[in-house]
């Protein structure tokens, strides 16, 4: 369901202002975009994913890794907010100390996006455009269904992970390395 507050845009301000009314949503292009919540088995893996990342840039100290649909500002004019499942940001683009109020006004090195049942390929592929294309340098779209992870980059051919496989990220660190099956456990 999409709706603008008396047929005006919304931006990306005006949206992090509003009131909590318990609905889960994301401004796609200035206009409120209403989704259903996801499952417990879009939460186990989410809670995975994040607990594998937070813990690897920890214990190195590289930065930041936040989770729980934090907005990511895509587009301006109109506006668009994506509710990323798992992102870092490096302390070269949200310094150590600081927690920026609001969205952070730049894009993470890294998403994550875990998809719910009732997901659309054509709809995910958009919002990965739309992250890449804001200046994320790669995004992983995890699917728990078929227990498989795409990695998608802005100059390269995409790729595909199954469980035996172990994924690499080389723009989080040249030694990130976790076997996928860690994300389903």
């Amino acid at each position: 369901m999409t709706t603008a507050i008396g047929e005006k845009l919304l931006s990306a301000e005006d949206y992090f202002a509003l009131p909590d009314d318990g609905c889960h949503k994301e401004l796609v292009r200035g206009r409120l975009v209403t989704m259903n919540m996801p499952g417990f088995e879009h939460g186990v893996v989410c809670g995975n994913v994040y607990f594998v990342l937070r813990e690897f840039v920890s214990a190195r100290d590289l930065g930041h890794v936040v989770c729980n649909d934090t907005g990511v500002l895509t587009e301006r004019d109109p506006d668009t907010v994506r509710g990323a499942d798992v992102a870092y940001y490096s302390y070269d683009r949200v310094p150590r100390g600081q927690r920026p109020t609001g969205y952070a006004g730049v894009s993470p090195e890294l998403v994550i996006e875990v998809l719910s049942p009732d997901d659309r390929w054509a709809k995910v592929l958009r919002k990965v455009s739309e992250y890449l294309e804001a200046g994320v340098l790669v995004v992983c779209v995890v699917s728990p269904g078929d227990r498989r992870l795409f990695v998608y980059r802005p100059d390269s051919a995409d790729r595909e992970f199954r469980e035996p496989d172990e994924l690499t990220l080389p723009e989080l660190s040249p030694d990130f390395r976790v076997p996928v099956r860690r994300l389903f456990e």
